[in-house]
C-alpha cells in the first residue's frame, strides 16, 4: 500500500518540460529581429512627427 503523498510511478520517469528551456535556442534569432523592427518604426514616426 502507498501512502496518498507519494507521487505514483507509472513504469517511466516523467520530467516536465521548461517553458523557458525551449525559448532559449530562438533568442539569437528574435532578438536581432525585434530590435530592427522598433528601430525602424522608432525611425517612421520621428520622421512622420517630423
Amino acid at each position: 500500500m502507498t501512502s496518498p503523498n507519494e507521487p505514483r510511478q507509472h513504469g517511466h520517469d516523467f520530467e516536465p518540460e521548461d517553458p523557458v528551456e525551449a525559448v532559449v535556442p530562438a533568442i539569437p534569432i528574435v532578438l536581432p529581429a525585434v530590435g530592427a523592427a522598433l528601430m525602424f518604426l522608432l525611425a517612421w514616426i520621428a520622421v512622420y512627427m517630423a
